[in-house]
Parts: structure tokens; sequence; C-alpha cells
């Protein structure tokens, strides 16, 4: 696994960067977006021209038809007749309105582009007389227009036949019926329609090179109905080829550059931020770590430079994760040395005994024997003390604390009993009130008995103790445990060390100086403690024991 290929983290974030900015390129090119925006745009400027041709077309028809016109052909016409009357009204369209304004729809990545557009055919009618007379007015207008807009425009009658149209004299399609175009169709029908076209067909010639829309594959539609008083008077066909992507950035491509190179720079700077704020710290501690599995104590320390809140977070958390570490090895360093210390003197007045026995047993006396024999039994006795403290320090560094709990004065009443039954004098606690403790009876009942134990074995001839409880309100609220006797006392050469496993100055008595450390332990695993007291005569120990909850 170590030879497995990782990226590093700057690399990552160099990537996630420029796949950011890549994001919006991508809608661009495969969404289409842009050349969306573009059609939209031709076809809001195809609709306006559409809507001024239908306004020319229904104001050259009410010019021709007044009374005093002077047309031989359109005068005397009734436009309230003329046409056909719209029978359903479109949804976009309200007739009593009075703005209407129409806007684009038209969109590459919904919409269908229809194949290219049929050619204009010969129709069953000829066009009417009065809208043949309007297209020889408009047809003019349209063909100057178009040397700026660029659009083709046909207008036709009510019955689809060509009247006006931006086509050359030598393509000249007026006469010519557009009902096979379903555009025009639907225009007749009162509805305003946008489509899009594909340009031309794959059996038709390219476009020359020098033509405006060499570069487009499609071309927008758009279709106009002309009404008037709810009658179809006519339609407007307008096309137009869009600008496509490439034609639209051609002009541009210097500041489109300028803007690539500036978001590539500031891609670039936000990875080496990143990478100063999270890749340099992140390697720092793993720096840290490597020292430290190399044994160098005090390797891993909180960054000074940690760049951000969790990477800060998680170095002083390291650091004192490291420092745990540091302390238990100690601990088990001196934990190991103290005990094999505390195992040596025994077993080698064992073996010293053992061998003296062994060499010389036949030749001592009842009385040597027996004075060898009960060196044997005393160490052989310390070593099962030992062992079992062991045990049970052990058992209180790793113990893991249930749902138990106790009623502290009983607990109380129990251990002074006994303590008075085996000679101590003792003052029972002054308060006899109900109180739960988070603890079990027997755990609580081993703490207080060790120390009274300690009074009884060391405080010296006539020691009394006093035993008495309080309550603390703080956070947790406790319950103040005081134990304190008229004894000989602590020195304070000694009082910082009384809870360091295997401190004792009665060794030769047989004390092992676990004691304090297994009660220690034991409070600790509860969310407790034990601390000396100042007292004025005397050891003075107070015990805190978190209440039931």
């Amino acid at each position: 696994m170590r030879n497995l290929f990782r990226f590093r983290l700057r690399s990552i974030l160099l990537l996630t960067n420029l796949v950011i900015l890549a994001l919006p390129l991508g809608g661009i090119i495969w969404l289409r977006l842009y050349e969306s925006a573009l059609i939209r745009q031709t076809e809001s400027e195809l609709i306006a021209q559409a809507a001024f041709v239908a306004a020319s077309y229904r104001a050259t028809a009410e010019r021709l038809t007044a009374p005093d016109s002077g047309d031989p052909i359109a005068a005397n016409r009734a436009l309230e007749d003329y046409g056909y009357v719209l029978v359903a009204t479109p949804k976009d369209r309200d007739p009593n309105e009075h703005w209407r304004p129409r806007a684009p729809v038209l969109d590459l990545a919904e919409d269908r582009v229809l194949p290219t557009a049929p050619s204009p055919e010969a129709g069953a009618d000829n066009a009417d007389p009065l809208a043949w007379r309007i297209g020889q007015e408009l047809n003019p207008i349209l063909q100057q227009a178009q040397r700026t807009t660029l659009a083709g425009i046909a207008v036709v009658d009510y019955r689809g036949v060509v009247v006006a149209s931006t086509r050359d004299r030598d393509e000249s399609d007026l006469g010519l019926s557009l009902m096979n175009h379903e555009e025009v169709r639907r225009a007749l029908g009162g509805a305003a329609v946008s489509t899009m076209r594909a340009r031309r067909s794959d059996t038709q010639p390219a476009p020359p090179l020098d033509s405006i829309s060499r570069g487009a594959r499609l071309r927008v539609y758009v279709a106009e109905p002309i009404l008037r008083e709810g009658r179809v008077l006519g339609a407007v066909l307008l096309v137009r080829t869009p600008a496509n992507l490439r034609q639209a950035i051609e002009g541009k491509m210097q500041p489109l550059a300028f803007a690539g190179l500036a978001l590539l720079g500031l891609v670039l700077a936000l990875t080496l931020f990143s990478a100063l704020t999270i890749s340099r710290p992140v390697r720092q501690l793993v720096d840290q770590a490597h020292r430290a599995a190399r044994g160098e104590t005090g390797a891993v320390t909180p960054l000074a430079h940690p760049g951000t809140q969790e990477i800060a977070e998680l170095s002083e958390t390291v650091a004192t994760m490291a420092r745990t570490l540091e302390q238990r090895a100690q601990y088990i360093r001196d934990f190991a040395a103290h005990v094999s210390h505390e195992f040596k003197t025994p077993l080698t007045a064992i073996q010293g005994s053992v061998e003296l026995l062994r060499e010389h047993g036949a030749e001592m006396s009842a009385e040597e024997r027996s004075r060898f024999l009960n060196i044997l039994n005393q160490d052989a006795v310390r070593l099962e003390n030992l062992v079992r403290k062991l045990l049970e320090l052990a058992r209180a560094d790793v113990m893991r604390v249930g749902d138990d709990a106790c009623d502290l004065a009983a607990v109380l009443a129990g251990v002074a009993e006994r303590q008075r039954a085996l000679g101590l004098k003792l003052q029972a606690p002054s308060r006899q009130d109900s109180v739960g403790v988070s603890m079990a009876a027997e755990t609580l009942d081993s703490i207080l008995g060790n120390l009274l134990d300690n009074a009884r074995h060391h405080g010296g001839p006539g020691v009394s103790v006093r035993l008495d409880w309080a309550l603390d309100g703080g956070t947790p609220p406790c319950a103040i445990i005081t134990v304190a006797d008229n004894g000989q006392g602590i020195s304070a050469a000694n009082a910082d060390r009384i809870f360091e496993p295997f401190f004792t100055t009665r060794r030769q008595s047989g004390n092992t100086g676990l004691g304090l450390a297994i009660i220690r332990s034991l409070l600790s695993a509860h969310g407790g403690g034990i601390e000396l007291a100042p007292a004025e005569r005397g050891a003075c120990f107070r015990i805190r024991v978190p209440l039931r909850q």
C-alpha cells in the first residue's frame, strides 16, 4: 500500500479550482447558453421588425381604403369585411389589452430545430387586389430595410399568397403561396410563432466564403399575424441567420484572452492561498508526527500559524494527545521501574534464604531454620499483597463507570460501625439525611475503609478520626466527604508525593505505597477526586463524589 500513488493536497486544490473555473465554460459549450442568447437576441430583433411591418400593413390598408384615397382598386373597400374573422383568440394574446409585448422564447437546449424551410409554391388563389396594392407600397421599403437588418421578409395576404418580399427580382416569390410553411399557417390562425430551422440540407451547396452567415448552422423564423379588430388581414414572415459563438467572440479575442489569464491567475492564487492555509499546516503536523514516531519527546506542539480554525483545533488536540501519550509512557516506565524494585527486594531475600537453607539447612538449628522460613513467609506475603494491590490499581485505571449509585449516609454509617469494632475512635457525621451519589456502595466503602485503615495504622497511639460530609452546588454538584485525624500527620516534603504509586515511608512494615494511588484512580474514573487539605494537626483528606442526577 505504501507504493500506491496518492495526490498531494495542493494538487487536489488546484484540480478543484480548475474544475470550478471550467464549469461556466462547460455551461457555455455543452448547454449552449451563449448560443441560445444569440438566438434569442436575433428573435427579439425579428419580433420588433415584424411588429413594425404589420403596423405598416394595417396603416397602408386603412389609407388605401379610405373614400378619398383616389385609388381606383382599393377605394371604397370595407376593412370590416376584409380577411376573415379570428375564430379563437390565441392564449398569448388578449384583445382587450392595449400593450401586448412579445418576449423571445427560443432555446437551443429545449426547442427542436426543424428541417429546412420548403420553397414557395404556386397557390390555388391569386393575391387579393387590395393586398397586392399594399405589397407594392411595402416592397421597396422592405428591400431598403434589409440592407441594414439583413433579415429576409415576406408579407402574405390572408390566403397565404406573397404580396411583398425582400427577395431579388431574379428569385422573386411574389404571387407564390407560403401555405406550405408551418409558421405561416399558424400565423394566419392568429398565433405569433418563433421557430428554428436548419440553414441548409445536406444536398444544398455550402455558402460562399464571403457569406455573412457562412458559419451558422440554423436560421431563426418569426411569423406575426396582421390583425385588425378581430380579423386576420395577413401575416409577416421574417427569417435571419443568428451570429454563432465563433463570430461573437472573434472581435473580443484579446479581452477574452486577458480575462482567461486573469481567471487562471486567480485560480493559482487561490490554490497558493489554500496551500498556505491548509496544506502547509497539515505538512507540519505530519512532520511532528514523524518526529514523535521516532521517539522524540516534546516534538508535537500546537502550531504557531495553523491557518484555519479547524487545523488550530486539530493541532491543539494532537498536541494534547501527544502529551497524554508521553505522560502515559513515562508513567509506564516509572511504574515498571517501581514494580521491578518492589519485586526485586523480596525476591532477593527469598532467593538468599533458599540458598542458605539448601546449603546449610542440615547444619542449622531448629530456631535458625524457623527464622529463615519466617523470612520466606513474610516475603511471600509481601509479594502476594503487592500483586493484589497492582491488580486493584490496574482495575482502577481502566475502570468503566456504569449507572451504579448508593446512599451516602448508609455507606458512611456502615464504615463507621466497622471501624469502631476494630478499635478506632471515630466521630460519626453530624448529618443523617439521605443523599444519593454516583458510585457503587462497595467502591465507596473500599475508598473510605482504606483511608480509615491508614489513619488507624499510621496515625499513632490514641488517634481519633472525624468523618463528615457536605454538599457542593458546583458543576457537577458533588458531595464533599472529609476524613480528618489528629495523628502524626504528613510532612510538607511528602505531601506532594503521597498519591504517587509506590511512594511510602513505611516499606519495612509491608506497605506497598499503592493505596492512595488506587483511591485517586477510582475517584477519577467516577468524575470525582481526592486532595490533602491543610490541617493544624494530623492529616485531612477531602473526597469529592458526584451526586446522582
